[in-house]
């Protein structure tokens, strides 16, 4: 069995992505590992070529600056340079992590077990990752409808299969269209550490991503949240984060003050019917092989 692992990338330096780390979480059960690149203006390849591992592929890209942004199509260039990753991939499965997403060590051994397991079940074509979402601080982290829950992180790359808006994964199922792929317990967690950022580098990021993107005009404060959504973790990091991660004292707090957005007041509710009916209402883009 051969694993590939990928992702995309641009000005990750500048934006604080800690892409070095996400890839090194990765880097013990994968055969390789392409990176589409696109064109930066700070140290984010040097940096890439730095960890100096031979499994290492940049692919440099040329990115769409012209295509129309409108919801409709919001994220279709990041879907195209996570697409060219996924399609230079020459592993059974490809793997794939943004570059503020880590895998925890104590996982690896499973996610490998995970693939091995379904590589000859052609009904399995993702495999599925419990989220973590790191809200503010490394003790914090959110839970709500908001928050996707469970997302497909691997994927059969023997399938007809592309990412259109750069959110999910699509399996073409014919010349009209195409369905989310059927999915597998992956047995491991990811770690998302993109509200970990400082807010400068988060609206930065913002800005970056507003003609790629569309409503990403608000400006970052991480206080105004609901505070219902916002646990304590208890857990341990992924060791390849903990040099990155600022240092912090408890729960994050949010602004008392904070007044619900109409957003915020509907995932309330959803969590009330969460809870009284064991429903789980978080955004699923796969179809769970039973």
């Amino acid at each position: 069995m051969k694993v590939s692992g990928f992702t995309f990338l641009r000005n990750g330096q500048k934006l604080g992505y800690p892409f070095v780390e996400s890839i090194r979480s990765v880097l013990p059960i994968v055969d390789e590992f392409v990176i589409a690149l696109g064109p930066c203006e700070d140290d984010t390849e040097k940096m890439l070529r730095s960890i100096g591992d031979p499994k290492i592929r940049i692919i440099n890209t040329t990115w769409n600056e012209k295509i129309r942004h409108d919801y409709s199509i919001k994220g279709f260039v990041y879907g195209q340079q996570k697409s060219i990753a996924l399609f230079n991939c020459t592993g059974d499965w490809a793997f794939y992590l943004e570059g503020d997403e880590l895998v925890h060590e104590d996982d690896l051994p499973k996610i490998r077990a995970s693939m091995e397991r379904h590589l000859e079940n052609p009904r399995v074509e993702a495999l599925i990752f419990d989220y973590i979402h790191f809200y503010g601080n490394k003790n914090t982290y959110a839970w709500s409808p908001r928050w996707y829950r469970t997302a497909p992180r691997v994927l059969r790359n023997t399938i007809p299969a592309w990412a259109p808006k750069g959110l999910f994964f699509v399996v073409l199922s014919g010349n009209k269209g195409g369905r989310y792929p059927r999915a597998a317990h992956a047995d491991g967690r990811i770690f998302h550490y993109g509200y970990v950022r400082t807010e400068d580098q988060m609206n930065l990021k913002k800005k970056a991503i507003a003609p790629y993107w569309a409503d990403c005009s608000s400006t970052i404060d991480y206080t105004a949240v609901d505070p219902s959504t916002l646990r304590r973790f208890t857990g341990t990091h992924p060791k390849a984060i903990l040099g990155w991660l600022p240092p912090a004292e408890g729960l994050f707090q949010a602004n008392p003050q904070h007044q619900l957005t109409r957003r915020e007041r509907k995932h309330r509710v959803m969590m009330k019917f969460e809870k009284w009916f064991g429903w789980e209402l978080s955004k699923k883009h796969y179809t769970l092989v039973k």
